[in-house]
């Protein structure tokens, strides 16, 4: 059954465009997805509901772009260079 609710989660997640939404926003929609959630699926837990919305949120977050950041960090430290150089 929790695998169930997750999926509907996640399914309600994509259509709701949420992903695109700010992060407290997320969190307020989060909730009320997982109230209706609860109602859909009266036999899960407290705990089993705590652990959708996490697992609902971690969802909802961006992923961090290694690669932008690498660019990012190598793009400072050729500026650092570029002043030294000119000191």
């Amino acid at each position: 059954m929790v695998e169930r609710a997750r999926d509907e989660l996640f399914s309600h997640i994509h259509r709701c465009g949420v992903l695109k939404a700010l992060p407290e926003h997320q969190v307020e929609w989060m909730d009320d997805t997982i109230e209706y959630i609860a109602e859909r699926y009266p036999d899960l837990t407290r705990d089993q509901l705590s652990e959708l919305r996490t697992m609902g949120l971690r969802f909802c977050s961006p992923v961090i772009d290694h690669s932008q950041t690498a660019a990012e960090t190598e793009a400072g430290g050729e500026a650092a260079e570029s002043e030294a150089a000119a000191a």
